[in-house]
């Protein structure tokens, strides 16, 4: 079966457990029972396991009859391999959820409702949660998932070999208001033409994630469709300015890796790189200078792009009840600052520059003020959309037309639109 095929009906099997979750007995286990809780992941990265397993560890000694495995899935791949894991019976306990996929699985019945279960747990301060991270995941008042990270988009930024091309530092651009889109790419073009290294990545592109764009649309309030999520906004002309921005960085300034060619940037192989700070913890300890900065100003001026993540309870997991009390202590203030050291928090009492400074030794207070605190104050959060699996392919399909040097712009966005326009209008 193709990939496509799949991803279908895995998303369209979250529709089916609501009534499925009602005849899966969603009481918890017995005190005395031993419980094995799994919660799939997509990351791999050993700093941000060792923090997850030990939350687990200190759960564990007030329930010793309960224990927590993160099961780390495949990024590219994950929403598909969480969706057949759910369809064939195999559903986890507990699973973060990509803010594209957040529609479906809120609207679906696949997640246990939590308000009143973080609501009644003592010392879990329900109301400091910020409203605003709470909204892509609540539904007619109730909270489906937990918005445990809420982390802008950055420019992590390699000062060495901005300094070996001859260019001024990321600071220095910054202070001079020279941070633009059109400077940062002449930047990365000089460096790629002066060292052969990539000038610009952004990260988990690759030609593929296109959602990841949205760091770049926004410098020209491009949207892939309207805030209603109805009306296709692909062939929109400030999508046609930023595309032929992109394209233009990619082909003709060489600022941009092309397709089929990766540069890692932590590796030292790239000027740039667009990302969240998470990604920090995949800094070399004796490396390059680098610096942190938040998105370049495009033609509209200043702008952020939020990821979001949320955990879950799925209803179909073999143990609901347990799985929430273990979600209510993973994301309670305590932890929920332990967290933010890679996970910017939605908690409002921890959104302050002293208090992530102790929780992210390795970024300044100037860094995370201007990207992390600023970027969730004034940050819109990638798209999402109900469906949007489906929608992906479809305009990642018709995109692919328009990874090529003499490429027809304006036709393929055209196209695009009507790829989708029937999905969006649903």
């Amino acid at each position: 079966m193709k990939k496509t095929a799949r991803r279908q009906i895995g998303l369209a099997s979250l529709a089916l457990l609501t009534t499925i979750g009602a005849s899966a007995g969603l009481g918890g286990a017995l005190a005395q029972d031993n419980v094995h809780l799994r919660v799939t992941v997509w990351t791999g990265n050993k700093a941000h396991l060792d923090l997850f397993n030990g939350i687990a560890e200190e759960y564990g000694k007030a329930h010793p009859n309960v224990k927590v495995t993160f099961d780390t899935l495949p990024f590219e791949n994950y929403t598909t391999t969480l969706t057949t894991q759910i369809a064939g019976g195999n559903a986890p306990d507990l699973a973060w959820i990509f803010e594209n996929s957040a529609p479906d699985f809120v609207n679906s019945g696949a997640l246990l409702p939590l308000a009143e279960i973080l609501k009644s747990t003592p010392k879990y301060e329900a109301d400091d949660i910020a409203p605003s991270a709470l909204a892509l995941w609540s539904r007619k008042g109730e909270i489906f998932a937990y918005p445990f990270s809420t982390s802008p988009f950055g420019v992590f930024v390699n000062n060495d070999l901005l300094q070996q091309s001859g260019q001024k530092s990321a600071s220095e651009l910054l202070s001079s208001n020279a941070w633009t889109w059109d400077n940062v790419v002449a930047v990365a073009s000089a460096v790629n033409a002066k060292t052969g290294k990539a000038g610009l990545v952004v990260r988990d592109f690759d030609y593929k994630g296109w959602d990841n764009l949205a760091t770049i649309w926004g410098g020209w309030n491009a949207r892939p469709w309207s805030e209603d999520g109805k009306t296709c906004g692909f062939d929109k002309p400030e999508m046609s300015q930023a595309m032929s921005f992109i394209h233009k960085a990619i082909f003709a300034d060489k600022a941009l890796p092309g397709p089929g060619t990766s540069a890692d940037f932590f590796a030292g192989d790239a000027a740039m790189t667009i990302t969240q700070i998470s990604r920090a913890s995949l800094l070399p300890k004796n490396g390059f200078g680098w610096d942190l900065l938040p998105l370049p100003t495009g033609p509209v001026g200043a702008y952020a792009v939020i990821g979001q993540a949320g955990i879950g309870v799925l209803k179909n997991g073999k143990n609901p009840q347990d799985a929430a009390q273990f979600l209510a202590f993973m994301t309670n203030p305590a932890n929920s600052e332990k967290l933010a050291q890679f996970f910017p928090p939605a908690r409002k009492k921890l959104l302050k520059t002293d208090v992530l400074a102790k929780t992210n030794p390795l970024l300044k207070p100037e860094q995370i003020e201007r990207v992390v605190i600023k970027g969730i104050e004034n940050g819109t959060v990638k798209p999402s959309h109900t469906g949007f699996a489906q929608i992906q392919q479809l305009v990642r399909s018709g995109l692919d037309q328009l990874w090529m040097p003499d490429a027809d712009l304006k036709a393929g966005l055209t196209a695009i639109c009507g790829r989708i326009a029937p999905l969006l209008a649903r």
